[in-house]
């Protein structure tokens, strides 16, 4: 029988400011100190729960440390926090000087990408390399519904309630089986367990908020796309091309500021982990390994 190991995998809280962060970490049992070290950024509506079939392939060699931002998963804010994604970058810039963490390969995904890219452009030397997937920065990486999406104000009638129309289960679960080839690979835990943190006390207005505030976002694409353009992070780029949100253009997009960038366009959707990890998971293990180096 050939040897595996499964990896140990802590769950944790730590206190940044007032915010409890829940994340979860593996343990590697290669390397040690030494291991190469990933920060997995999460999307919406989800948590750092969706790393959980990646952190098992591959925390036995790499340390893998996936937060959960406020108003997701088991992150506790308090009752008067403010709902940006200014203040989700601050959290997690906090939650990576809590833990001490200099250098780290970035993963970001969705909503990953516009805390990601905020943290590595206030502190470029934390970011050894890139892993995107699915998380865009580029004007032609946003569909004719994400344009729609950004325009809602919240000081136009309708438009919260359009928000609200896409916090449904109904939603969740489409978010994860649009764009598949084969609906059987994804497991319905993944939207399941998105609902049910949807659904607590508060959550909702606190994914509105962030709705209202997602143009800040595109506002900052060229501010960032420089950052790139002087940086040159090594980058892997996985792209689901059936995305709803952001469709394949938005991978290509990356090689005019990342020529070097390496480019895996794949038949899935949004959630890429879900159905096509067999392809994705040996191509970040291949990058950690080099740019570690």
């Amino acid at each position: 029988m050939t040897p595996f190991t499964v990896p140990r995998t802590l769950h944790r809280h730590i206190d940044v400011g007032d915010v409890r962060v829940f994340y979860r970490e593996s343990v590697p049992e290669e390397g040690g100190d030494d291991a190469p070290v990933m920060l997995l950024l999460h999307g919406f509506p989800s948590a750092s729960h969706q790393f959980r079939r990646l952190i098992d392939v591959l925390g036995a060699r790499y340390r893998l440390i996936a937060p959960d931002y406020p108003g997701f998963g088991h992150t506790e804010a308090p009752a008067g926090f403010t709902y940006g994604f200014d203040n989700l970058a601050d959290v997690m810039e906090g939650f990576v000087e809590r833990l001490g963490l200099t250098r780290f390969v970035m993963y970001v995904f969705d909503f990953g990408a516009p805390v990601g890219f905020r943290l590595a452009a206030r502190h470029p030397e934390w970011i050894a390399g890139l892993v995107v997937q699915n998380g865009n920065a580029y004007e032609e990486g946003l569909s004719d519904g994400a344009r729609a999406f950004i325009a809602l104000r919240p000081d136009v009638e309708g438009d919260e309630d359009k928000v609200r129309a896409l916090l449904t289960l109904e939603m969740t679960r489409g978010q994860y089986e649009g764009g598949t080839a084969d609906p059987r690979l994804v497991a319905p835990d993944g939207w399941t367990l998105d609902q049910h943190f949807l659904d607590l006390p508060g959550r909702k207005e606190a994914q509105v908020a962030l709705a209202f505030d997602y143009h800040t976002n595109v506002e900052r694409y060229p501010l960032w796309q420089a950052w790139l353009r002087e940086h040159r992070p090594p980058t892997l780029i996985t792209w689901g091309r059936d995305d709803m949100f952001f469709p394949e253009p938005g991978a290509h997009a990356y090689l005019r500021d990342l020529p070097d960038a390496e480019l895996h366009v794949l038949d899935t959707g949004h959630f890429a982990l879900e159905d096509r990890l067999p392809e994705i998971a040996p191509l970040i293990a291949a990058f950690l390994d080099r740019v570690w180096k």
